[in-house]
Parts: C-alpha cells; sequence; structure tokens
C-alpha cells in the first residue's frame, strides 16, 4: 500500500522522483493551446520537449495515462493523463482512471515516488474537495507501494477560477 499524503505547495517544487501533468485528450497540438495552469507551469520550466514528445503519442482515452521525459526539469519522468474531455470538463470517471492509470505507470516503471495535482479541478472545473476525495479513494485501493503526494497548489490558481461540483 501507498504511502499517501496531501501536501499544499508546488508541484514542480516536489521530491519525488516522477510528476503527474493533468492533461487532455491530446486531440489538439500543445502549442495551438498555450498550456495553462499545471502545464503551463510545466511547458515554463520543463521546457518544450515533454510536450513535443507527448504530440507524437496520438489521440489518448479519458483517463489513460502516458510518460514522457522530463525534460529540464529534475524528475525522471512525466506521466500525463488524459483528465478532462473534448468538452473540456472533468468527471469523476475522468479522474479516478487517470490516478489508477498514473499509478499503474510508476509501479510498472519502478518509481519509487509520484507526486499529483488534483486532477481535474482546474481546466476540467471540477470541485476541489470532490476531485481530491476521488483521488485518496484511488490511491487508497491502489497497489501501488511507493510514496504517493497530491499537491494542492498553495498560489492564486485555485482562487481565481470557481469550481462547480460536478454530479457523475
Amino acid at each position: 500500500m501507498a504511502r499517501f499524503q496531501i501536501c499544499e505547495g508546488d508541484l514542480l517544487d516536489q521530491q519525488v522522483e516522477v510528476i503527474v501533468n493533468s492533461w487532455n485528450r491530446n486531440i489538439f497540438p500543445w502549442w495551438l493551446l498555450l498550456p495553462q495552469g499545471v502545464s503551463g507551469a510545466i511547458r515554463r520550466k520543463a521546457g518544450s520537449a515533454p510536450f513535443h514528445e507527448l504530440a507524437g503519442m496520438g489521440l489518448i482515452a479519458l483517463g489513460d495515462a502516458v510518460v514522457t521525459t522530463a525534460g529540464r526539469l529534475p524528475f525522471k519522468a512525466i506521466i500525463h493523463v488524459a483528465g478532462i474531455s473534448l468538452l473540456w470538463v472533468s468527471s469523476e470517471r475522468a479522474i479516478r482512471a487517470s490516478v489508477r492509470n498514473a499509478l499503474k505507470i510508476a509501479a510498472t516503471s519502478r518509481y519509487q515516488s509520484i507526486a499529483f495535482p488534483i486532477i481535474g479541478s482546474g481546466t476540467g472545473g471540477y470541485a476541489v474537495e470532490k476531485a481530491l476525495e476521488f483521488m485518496q479513494d484511488e490511491i487508497q485501493k491502489n497497489s501501488y507501494d511507493g510514496e504517493v503526494r497530491v499537491v494542492r497548489y498553495a498560489g492564486k490558481l485555485n482562487e481565481a477560477k470557481p469550481t462547480v461540483e460536478n454530479k457523475t
């Protein structure tokens, strides 16, 4: 069972082997979307290399996960999860599947520690507390035995966009 914690801070400052980027289904090129939130912060610090790799992976099923290098970031990799639908909204199903599939990659790749943002709570518009509840439940049910952190961003991003609780 994973060693699990919720913390406040910046995902990119975590002392872990791999981080998770809450992404879309990879329909539109990253350079056309101008990544925002977590993806934007990753792009600014990592450079474009991880996003060029991501572009070559084609369509990602909702809730699925893929892995790229970390670019200029100090991590071993970035796991990108398709946490939002084609309509730019998240759902319980997408959040839960994203967590399961990211942890599956972490276990298969033998990463000892992983940090997640709160999937679906940014662009996806899902209520932070509800998304966090789904994530915590999935992490606790999972057999991954490394360290798992869910990072609640401590800056102004969460304050800037009100979210609503989706009923899915």
